[in-house]
């Protein structure tokens, strides 16, 4: 009977790890695809810039 209690608590505790483990990566899945949208929105507006040799000054890169 000892054995088969530990076999029980030894199956439950695999349980709940697994159960904590797949929630966890769901938020962390969630949590990644918003940081890659708000990546890609952010990419869209960035200013290319470019080094002045003269004064070493960045200033915005023209458009052609």
């Amino acid at each position: 009977m000892p054995q088969f209690l530990i076999l029980l608590a030894a199956s439950a505790g695999i349980f709940i790890a697994r159960r904590l483990y797949r929630s966890e990566r769901q938020r962390i899945a969630a949590e990644l695809a918003r940081t890659r949208q708000a990546m890609q929105q952010d990419s869209e507006r960035i200013i290319p810039l470019e080094r002045d040799p003269a004064t070493g000054i960045y200033r915005p890169k023209p458009t052609r």
